[in-house]
């Protein structure tokens, strides 16, 4: 059986992980989840690094997504690629990802729950989240795979705000999907 480190970034996305499974909790925002991915699996540098398996909420950005999804690529929403490319430095915004369903995450350290922003980032994505791709990078570094598996909590608009009313029954699709898998 594949070893696995699950990821989330809060207790409550967390909330029904079965005990079996190393855990950890990363915090808010791409900063904490890069660290805590990276202290994790330093913690495993002898031999092969297990699997990152990041579960959490995602906003949609199209009205016709709900449910589950494994996006096969993320992207660094909110870093001014353009701009610094132009001035001669690389940047490195969207990662792919192996076994994906074909969808695009957009990762930012921007919680998004305004219509126009939302609209905007449909134009690159389907899903919308704050760790993502510090998950996914950190564990690429580190040499782990890694797998993002998001469940919708709301539509990246005014009802982001009720995400605490609502993440209780992601953290439960999350952790069915998780124990049935893995």
């Amino acid at each position: 059986m594949t070893e696995i480190l699950v990821v989330a970034a809060t207790k409550s996305e967390a909330a029904h992980v079965p005990a079996r499974y190393e855990t950890v909790i990363t915090g808010i925002g791409k900063v904490h989840a890069a660290v805590a991915v990276t202290e994790a699996l330093a913690r495993h540098r002898l031999g092969t690094p297990p699997t990152v398996v990041n579960i959490g909420t995602a906003g949609a950005l199209h009205v016709h997504h709900g449910g589950l999804y494994l996006p096969s690529a993320v992207i660094n929403h909110d870093i001014s690629s353009e701009v610094l490319r132009s001035l001669g430095y690389p940047v490195e915004d969207v990662l792919e990802l192996d076994d994906g369903d074909g969808t695009v995450l957009a990762t930012g350290d921007s919680f998004v729950s305004d219509a126009q922003v939302r609209d905007a980032l449909a134009a690159r994505a389907d899903l919308v989240d704050m760790e993502g791709f510090a998950i996914a990078l950190a564990a690429s570094r580190m040499g782990a795979p890694c797998r993002l598996v998001k469940h919708v909590s709301d539509h990246a608009d005014e009802s982001a705000l009720d995400w605490p009313a609502r993440v209780d029954a992601s953290a439960r699709e999350l952790a069915q999907w998780l124990v049935e898998r893995y």
